[in-house]
């Protein structure tokens, strides 16, 4: 069974935001759309920038660093040049906590 880690109050992050937490020493973005939760690995695939740094469009989280674009739901390369997928982790919330899978 997996682990999950409160890492906020569920109502500390707003629909179209983004932040990242640390998750047992794993750099973890989540990003709220249209109110689900959706969490992944914060760093780029491409060369490392914080994807909590970037824009947030629908399910798309865009690299600032190079505009490499990936799908939050999936973690999937929408657009390079990032080529390798990013990790996902499930999320959940319970009570007034915000958990991820760590």
């Amino acid at each position: 069974m997996a682990e999950f880690v409160a890492v906020s109050g569920a109502g500390d992050l707003g629909e179209g935001e983004m932040r990242a937490f640390d998750v047992h020493g794993t750099q973890i973005t989540v990003a709220n759309v249209g109110g689900a939760f959706h969490a992944f690995d914060d760093t780029c695939t491409h060369l490392q920038c914080s994807l909590a740094e970037g824009d947030l469009e629908e399910t798309t989280v865009i690299c600032p660093c190079h505009g490499s674009e990936f799908d939050v739901t999936t973690g999937a390369v929408l657009q390079g040049p990032a080529r390798k997928p990013l990790a996902t982790y499930e999320t959940r919330v319970e009570g007034d906590n915000l958990e991820v899978e760590g």
